[in-house]
């Protein structure tokens, strides 16, 4: 049997006992077509691994806790579930740092517990595994706050806004969809009225909000799935367009192994050069993303966003 189905078998246990319905080992094999010596291996782990403070009352021929405030500890796991466990932690410790503080550091301290009857020392955990966040935006605590409450009692936000398309702030009201933290940046996904049209915000940008009185009902046709899916990056456009990308022999090293789309195709070519296709609805973001390779990589199609690295790598040369 595999770990869930005994910590399956110690909870259906422990609620019994809790309930006084004295469980025994024979209640417990039929339950779950066990056999009473597996069972009564079960009772043996749960009193002498766990510390359940199991009694046996030979009247009702059953058990029962001798303190009635013990609960059993969630902490029967696999190791699959010890390591999500592990990799969850120094997330949200990462998070934690830079925005919202002290309720998710107080989440932190939950799973380091749990992990910690595993065993599993906390210096061990930091020594041996950590995630590095750059060049992202940390969100205002109170401004996460807010927006995620906004986003589960689906109210209204009003806010002031300061996208880099301008150089001032512009009031915004918007219906809050759904929070995303993209690459350790948090964004609010939304239909602005202003816009008449769903928008990213990015946290970070947002200031002096207030959650407004005006509920919202969460569009049938919006499935945040198939939006983030829709296209390469965060930002999402009305018309998509594939996109190939060749990387140099020397490049394609490095990106063999990427997805940067779950929808993409990859060729590989003879002279060791891979081409990457996969639908794009703005050109801003994947734009920089090929910048970034620089003369690794070159622009196959479409014509337009082959142009806007042409006079991107012209204005380049004229700096250097």
């Amino acid at each position: 049997m595999g770990s869930k189905n005994v910590y399956e078998r110690f909870i259906w246990f422990e609620d019994r006992v809790k309930r006084n319905k004295y469980p025994n080992t024979t209640s417990l094999s039929k339950q779950f077509e066990i056999s009473v010596k597996t069972a009564q291996r079960d009772i043996e782990f749960m009193r002498d691994r766990l510390n359940c403070p199991l009694v046996y009352d030979k009247s009702r021929k059953g058990y029962f806790y001798e303190q009635d405030t013990f609960s059993l500890p969630m902490i029967y796991l696999s190791s699959e579930e010890i390591s999500s466990l592990l990799i969850a932690r120094k997330v949200l410790q990462d998070i934690a740092e830079s925005s919202i503080g002290d309720e998710i550091a107080a989440v932190v301290n939950k799973i380091t517990s749990i992990v910690n009857r595993h065993s599993v020392a906390t210096e061990d955990i930091d020594r041996n595994l950590s995630f590095q966040l750059v060049e992202h935006h940390p969100a205002p605590g109170q401004v996460f706050r807010d927006v995620l409450e906004a986003c589960l009692k689906r109210r209204s936000v009003l806010f002031s806004y300061l996208s880099p398309a301008y150089t001032e702030k512009i009031q915004r009201t918007a219906d809050p969809y759904h929070l995303l933290n993209y690459m350790g940046t948090w964004h609010l996904i939304g239909y602005c009225h202003l816009r008449k049209g769903l928008r990213n915000f990015v946290l970070s940008r947002i200031s002096d909000l207030s959650i407004l009185e005006s509920k919202f009902a969460m569009p049938k046709a919006f499935h945040i799935e198939e939006h983030l899916q829709s296209a390469f990056g965060i930002y999402k456009g009305t018309e998509v367009k594939e996109v190939t990308l060749r990387f140099s022999p020397l490049k394609s090293r490095w990106i063999a192994g990427q997805i940067w789309h779950k929808n993409q195709k990859v060729r590989h070519l003879k002279d060791g050069s891979i081409e990457l296709s996969f639908p794009v609805a703005s050109f801003s973001e994947i734009t920089m993303e090929i910048l970034k390779h620089g003369s690794g990589v070159e622009v196959i199609k479409p014509k337009a966003l082959r142009q806007i690295i042409k006079e991107e790598a012209k204005k380049i040369t004229r700096i250097y």
